[in-house]
């Protein structure tokens, strides 16, 4: 059989095995599911539309560019934690340095007093090299390759979500790199392959845009209105600090802040979107201090605020840089509406979860510190830097005669960090009394509980986002929020949506190469055979032929070529 034919059966097998596996893998959210939830279609109806319903919307959009999607779907992505140099094992150093060694003392470019002691040290040097530089060497090139690889699968991820989704926003949950320890130079190659690999086509927030809180302030967008500027927030990633990118609080310097600040936007700040009412019955019910004093509807209103977590923890290597955070994050309380009216939403978006107990979520409550003070590791906020986010951003209480009898405001909470992901519910009872205090369920059995909305226990839904890199299955997060006029608040509800681990992603481009391989090397053979080569007619090996003797069996010759009688 000639190779070309070899060839040929194998690729009959490879190539429909190709194109399932890239198929799939290119269209993993179509196969899945995917989609951003969708709004209730009827009137009266609060809950979501079914998964179903919200695959064929997407579609829809798609194909006809009609749509009933939300007016804010937020694409969340959580600690992608780009590597970098620092993890190859013979980083910044040669490959093989006891081979080095060995000519070295072979040369006589070393000290040894004898030949002896030169020629041991020769042996030992060339033992280490097949237990240590072979291994470290293969090792790195692995590691390199896992790192360029890595990229790519997070772009896969990114790139093929946003165009099948759809989202107006997109989030990255901090941890972008791998470390805070890393110098200049490592973090700015790690930074440009996250722009230029990882998250390419994407743009950071600018600062012009990024706003401080205040009283007065611009908006910075409509929602649900297709524009120049709508399109600009499709591009754009709202970036979130985190503990690899900028330090904990014992560890987060002005340096450190700064650099990230340089290339990924600011690390605290606020933007704010509003929803256009076409309705005129609608909007007349809106408040105004002249034609309607009397109302409690405020214009519908989207708040995003960016909190950079990292330091909110005492103690903190810098003081100043502490008090900033504290500060803006009063700021953020003192410039919300009051609790007492509707029709505004808050999102925070924030790295490391709320404190919640030991049981909920996959990690425990954890604090380190470092010897000399300061925050060294922590997978929580500590419960008092929880309740500033409860009671203070949100305007909860446990008090049913607080303002608003405690029910807070609208919103939710999106971090990263617990890179399992968790998904938790907020509530204080208000008819414990004295004995009342914060408590934290899985959201799954607050909402069997009904717990959200009910009287007397005001509550808040914590999103932790499972992290896309492939070891948690290249999860991401779909959060969708509208706006129901009839009840004169926003709602909301999250999806994720998975691509699986690496590997898989490995698999299908590994085999894919083979594919184009294999069909280049049999083009050049049908080329070949084209031209006059004939792979299958081979020269013959002559065969040497035996002559058989006409005598008797009882006849021998002998040396004479007579024969002779037995």
């Amino acid at each position: 059989m000639s190779p070309a034919t070899i060839l040929r059966n194998v690729l009959r097998v490879l190539i429909p095995l190709c194109v399932a596996s890239t198929v799939y893998l290119y269209l993993y959210p179509v196969f899945l599911g995917c989609a951003f939830p969708l709004p209730p279609q009827e009137a009266n109806k609060t809950e979501p539309e079914s998964s179903t319903a919200a695959f064929q919307d997407t579609l829809r959009q798609h194909v006809i560019s009609s749509s009933n999607a939300a007016p804010f779907r937020l694409l969340a992505l959580g600690d992608p934690q780009l590597e970098g140099d620092t993890s190859i094992r013979n980083y910044n150093r040669e490959s093989f340095p006891h081979l080095t060694w060995a000519i070295r003392h072979l040369t006589y470019k070393t000290d040894h007093p004898s030949l002896r002691s030169r020629l041991r040290q020769v042996v030992h040097d060339l033992v280490d090299v097949f237990f240590d530089d072979i291994p470290d060497t293969a090792e790195s090139i692995r590691k390199r390759i896992d790192l360029f690889g890595n990229d790519f699968y997070l772009a896969h991820i990114y790139r093929t979500l946003r165009w099948w989704t759809k989202p107006t926003h997109v989030t990255v949950l901090g941890d972008l790199l791998g470390s805070q320890w890393i110098r200049a130079p490592e973090f700015n190659r790690r930074s440009s392959r996250f722009w230029n690999r990882s998250f390419r086509g994407g743009e950071r927030v600018p600062d012009e845009v990024a706003a401080y809180p205040a009283e007065e302030y611009e908006l910075a967008g409509l929602l649900g209105v297709e524009d120049e500027n709508a399109a600009a927030w499709r591009r754009r990633i709202i970036n979130v600090a985190g503990n690899h990118d900028i330090g904990y609080a014992g560890d987060l310097t002005v340096e450190r802040l700064e650099r990230f600040e340089r290339v990924f936007g600011k690390a605290a700040y606020e933007l704010r979107f509003e929803l256009p009412i076409t309705d005129p019955t609608n909007n007349a019910t809106i408040y105004d201090a002249e034609k309607n004093p009397g109302s409690d509807r405020l214009a519908p209103e989207l708040r995003i605020v960016n909190v950079n977590n990292m330091n909110l923890d005492t103690p903190a290597a810098d003081q100043n840089l502490q008090d900033k955070t504290y500060t803006f994050v009063n700021d953020v309380i003192n410039t919300a509406s009051a609790v007492e009216f509707t029709g505004h939403f808050t999102v925070v978006l924030t790295h490391i979860p709320l404190y919640k107990p030991e049981g909920i979520c996959v990690d425990a409550p954890f604090f380190s510190f470092h010897s000399g003070g300061g925050v060294k590791e922590q997978n929580q906020l500590s419960a008092d830097a929880s309740r500033g986010f409860l009671e203070g951003i949100f305007g909860l209480s446990g008090d049913p005669n607080a303002p608003g009898q405690g029910m807070g405001r609208r919103g939710v909470v999106l971090n990263g960090h617990d890179h399992e992901g968790c998904d938790t519910y907020h509530y204080i009872n208000q008819t414990e009394g004295d004995e009342r205090q914060w408590r934290t369920t899985l959201w799954e059995t607050a909402k069997t509980g009904q717990y959200p909305g009910k009287p007397g226990l005001p509550g808040l839904r914590e999103i932790t986002v499972r992290s896309m890199m492939g070891g948690f299955g290249g999860n991401a997060g779909l959060l969708s929020v509208w706006f129901d006029e009839n009840a004169w608040e926003w709602r909301f509800e999250f999806a994720n949506c998975a691509l699986g681990t690496q590997y898989p992603w490995w698999f299908v481009h590994i085999i894919d190469l083979i594919a184009i391989i294999g069909l280049v090397l049999y083009g050049i053979l049908q080329a070949l055979a084209a031209a006059g080569f004939d792979f299958e007619n081979r020269p013959k090996v002559p065969v040497p032929k035996i002559e058989i003797s006409e005598h008797s069996d009882d006849e021998q010759p002998v040396g004479n070529g007579n024969t002779k009688k037995g």
